[in-house]
């Protein structure tokens, strides 16, 4: 709770100290005619600055990790729909095994049914012997 006070009372000094000047929003008007295609910066004696071979060892860095990243997103799709085919095959499956147990479970009743009626018929038929 401490820490939340704090930050936002920091926040509040800072955000007052930038806005100072009374004007929240100053317009930047880019011109894109100087903002071209970069150019490779040179040092004095012609080769390549470290930090435009960074910039573009960072940039590769990157693009192979968006690569990277893509192409597991595709296995896992490809594993995704692998799983919902199985599973439909298998719901298939047990619907069918659901509907011919359902199926069996009434051929059975209507036996133990005949069944007894049998038994009862016999009853009868005992009792109207003696």
């Amino acid at each position: 709770m401490k820490r939340l006070v704090l930050a936002l009372s920091l926040l509040v000094a800072v955000n007052g100290a930038a806005l100072a000047d009374g004007n929240a929003f100053t317009p930047l008007n880019f011109n894109d005619t100087q903002y071209g295609t970069t150019t490779t910066k040179t040092s004095q004696s012609g080769s390549v600055t470290a930090n435009s071979i960074e910039e573009a060892v960072g940039n590769g860095n990157i693009q192979n990790a968006i690569q990277q990243l893509e192409n597991a997103q595709v296995d896992i799709r490809n594993d995704l729909l692998n799983c919902k085919t199985k599973y439909a095959d298998i719901d298939a499956q047990y619907k069918l095994v659901k509907n011919e147990r359902k199926a069996l479970k009434k051929q059975v009743n209507s036996i133990e049914k005949r069944i007894k009626e049998i038994d009862k018929a016999k009853e009868k038929i005992r009792k109207n012997m003696l």
